[in-house]
């Protein structure tokens, strides 16, 4: 059964450490670089020792917890520019980036490694993805427009100069896998990888419910009316910053009517084709990415296991 990504790691968060720097002395640190993860040739996450020269000019560190007792954080090095570097890519970059100071290792898109990633080390680059993204975004504060500072081991950022402190922000995420007898709906956004379909999926709106957010994303996106609703699992998804919550709706109708401004198709697939793609033997669709909730869903349905 295909494993979820990011979900069951372990990872002791240490809160009660966030607000002294005691945790630094003997730290492992996971460098980063424009949001890509540092693997070796074992896929095995790279961690360096503090004053690792690479780390030299970077933002401070950031706790993500304890591993075995033993303190890790993150530090962005994306101020590092490699030579020849190509044009990055809008859904998924391919190219792999080698810090001449970090030998043996290689900056990687995490989407692409996330199902190879250990559980421990998945949810810390997981960690590491999405608190680096935040600091990037939320330089300033939104209450008085002055920069803001990093504070709490970098779990918050405060004002200096009115201030307000602000936390890390998770935008929860709807992801569905709708069912009507034997076949299932799923979609493409436009920009995919060819051939690849995967679970309808939305923000939640202020206000809404998961079942709400549910049955208003399929009727937007597809026209179909769903019923009963139900939650099944959830997921960090880094990229930026989402938590997916997967749940199952029962589909009330089948006639798709298409957003072309949200989805690129949608059709209706039944447990043989699925598990065409799911094992790759189907001549033009692939299923969803490995990892993600979304081919978790899929596969937990082709088994019958989702009851």
């Amino acid at each position: 059964m295909e494993p979820m990504a990011f979900a069951g790691g372990g990872l002791d968060r240490a809160a009660h450490l966030r607000a002294g720097e005691g945790w630094r002395e003997g730290a492992q640190v996971v460098p980063l670089w424009r949001g890509k993860v540092p693997v070796g040739a074992d896929d095995r996450l790279l961690r360096l020792e503090p004053r690792h020269p690479a780390l030299a000019s970077a933002p401070p560190p950031v706790l993500l917890g304890l591993d075995d007792g033993r303190a890790v954080a993150a530090q962005d090095i994306s101020a590092w520019a490699p030579p020849n570097l190509p044009e990055t890519q809008l859904f998924f970059d391919p190219t792999e980036q080698v810090h001449p100071g970090i030998p043996g290792g290689r900056f990687v898109e995490l989407r692409g490694v996330m199902a190879r990633l250990n559980p421990m080390d998945a949810e810390l680059a997981a960690t590491a993805r999405a608190l680096a993204g935040w600091h990037v975004s939320h330089r300033f504060c939104s209450a008085c427009g002055q920069p803001s500072e990093p504070a709490q081991s970098g779990w918050q950022r405060r004002c200096p100069a009115c201030g307000i402190a602000h936390f890390p922000r998770t935008d929860p995420v709807v992801i569905m896998l709708i069912t009507r007898g034997d076949q299932v709906l799923l979609g493409r956004s436009p920009g995919w990888p060819e051939g690849m379909y995967s679970c309808l999926a939305g923000f939640i709106e202020p206000g809404e419910t998961l079942e709400a957010a549910v049955r208003r994303e399929v009727a937007e996106e597809t026209g179909i009316r769903v019923g009963a609703v139900r939650y099944a699992a959830s997921q960090p998804w880094p990229f930026p910053a989402s938590l997916m919550l997967g749940c199952l709706g029962e589909a009330e109708t089948d006639a798709i009517t298409l957003d072309p401004a949200e989805l690129e198709d949608a059709m209706w697939v039944d447990r043989a084709m699925l598990r065409e793609m799911i094992e790759g033997r189907h001549p033009s669709l692939r299923a969803a990415r490995k990892g993600a909730i979304a081919g978790w869903l899929i596969g937990q349905w082709v088994e019958d296991r989702l009851r």
